[in-house]
């Protein structure tokens, strides 16, 4: 794949790569525009590697509460503050961390985590308790698993060190409420993450590749496809993009 032709960084290196004043924004495309992104990065960028390789699997699992789905609706109503609970292995390494995420009133996001054994170990004991309780006020007897996912990922950094791009594909998702399984296997979510507004060499690439920024939940659209039952109108025409970008060639 290109992205093996492109220089190694490491994942010690990677820690040097600090983004103090960091900028996110999500890109949607499909794997065919992937592959003319990766050529003309060729140069700018360093690769992510383990010694697993340049590709990174992942799997993940979001908690809500069974009757209202608080944090799916809060998210696609657009409502601030709002929180997202999840358990992410890195299957590489089978490192798994419990992970609370909060978006504030100003649009800035905040992830806490704490290491736990495994996802199923969350889901039979509740471990991590503690740390649930006092991120978000919440205890695993008020949560259920809801929606899962796996997907692979790429990293990219610039040669400035000041921007890091992951780029997932291959997404997969289990209901675990409904017993669905959903694929999106065309489509691949690029994430900027820069220091402030610094220059950045990707977006000229992404503007002539007509790679235009979109809000992409992975939780949000990984239950509207397993869940046809859970109210879902504000996602519709999201859906409706996402399917047009995985058709286009």
């Amino acid at each position: 794949m290109l992205v093996a032709s492109l220089p190694p960084i490491s994942l010690e290196e990677m820690s040097g790569v600090r983004l103090m004043n960091r900028t996110d924004k999500k890109f949607l495309t499909n794997k065919a525009t992937l592959i003319r992104l990766l050529e003309m990065a060729q140069g700018s960028y360093f690769s992510q590697e383990t010694t697993k390789g340049r590709i990174a699997p992942y799997r993940t699992v979001y908690w809500d509460d069974p009757e209202e789905h608080r944090m799916f609706r809060t998210h696609i109503c657009g409502h601030r503050p709002r929180t997202k609970v999840r358990v992410r292995t890195y299957l590489d390494s089978n490192d798994t961390f419990l992970e609370v995420k909060k978006k504030n009133n100003h649009g800035k996001t905040k992830k806490k985590r704490v290491p736990v054994p495994s996802i199923e170990a969350v889901m039979e004991t509740g471990v991590g308790e503690e740390f649930l309780q006092e991120r978000t006020g919440y205890s695993f007897s008020q949560l259920v698993p809801t929606v899962g996912n796996r997907f692979n990922r790429i990293t990219l950094v610039n040669k400035a060190h000041t921007e890091r791009l992951t780029i997932d594909f291959d997404l997969r998702f289990h209901n675990y409420e409904t017993g669905i399984d959903a694929e999106m296997d065309n489509i691949v979510i690029i994430e900027l993450k820069r220091d402030g507004r610094v220059p950045s060499p990707v977006l000229p690439m992404l503007r002539e590749l007509r790679i235009k920024p979109a809000g992409f939940s992975k939780y949000c659209i990984g239950t509207a496809v397993t869940h046809p039952e859970i109210k879902q109108n504000k996602l519709k025409l999201r859906l409706r993009k996402i399917n047009k970008i995985t058709s286009e060639t």
